[in-house]
């Protein structure tokens, strides 16, 4: 799957009644974090954790249609797993003799691998406390990924930057390995 690009891997153990929630501030997150106009941040507070987002109701709309997918997959899936995968690419002239315009060439993955488990009410704490650590890790992943030289080398030359995003976002959606609409 990683075709000389960086991917990053984030493995969450949710409970079902903040799934929806964590997803949102996760993928806020790392958009928070890859988008290079002008963000203006909000934050989410989940499990006694503060992450950063992104005030653009655009990126918002991407997120929940992508949240609601995996929501909508999961419900269905006798498992309760699947991802959600975010794709930074950059656009580049087509190189075929037969194919003009332009193509997208990833640069960076992020994968999020959900798990929807029902704790019962006596493991409740120590299930919240675990994925208030989770996520701490996460953040800290995606702080240290940004910031360091193969994270910074990952993104190519801005050419354009008249949007929130010089680059195209794709996130996909996947329950069962199948992807989801």
């Amino acid at each position: 799957m990683n075709a000389g690009h960086p991917t990053i891997t984030i493995d969450l153990v949710l409970d079902r009644l903040q799934t929806k929630d964590i997803l949102r501030a996760v993928l806020h997150s790392i958009l928070f974090h890859r988008l290079f106009g002008t963000v203006k941040p909000i934050t989410f507070e989940v499990v006694d954790v503060t992450m950063p987002g992104v005030d653009d109701e655009e990126i918002k709309q991407l997120v929940e249609d992508k949240v609601d997918a995996f929501w909508k997959g999961i419900e269905g899936d006798a498992n309760k797993r699947g991802q959600i995968v975010v794709t930074f690419s950059e656009k580049r002239p087509r190189k075929s003799w037969f194919l003009m315009g332009e193509e997208e060439i990833p640069w960076e993955q992020w994968i999020i691998n959900a798990e929807i488990r029902q704790p019962s009410e006596r493991e409740r704490q120590k299930f919240n406390a675990d994925l208030a650590s989770t996520l701490t890790k996460s953040l800290q992943t995606m702080l240290t990924h940004a910031s360091s030289e193969r994270g910074r080398a990952a993104v190519p030359l801005i050419t354009n930057a008249s949007s929130i995003s010089p680059f195209p976002i794709k996130m996909s959606v996947k329950v069962g390995g199948v992807e989801v609409a």
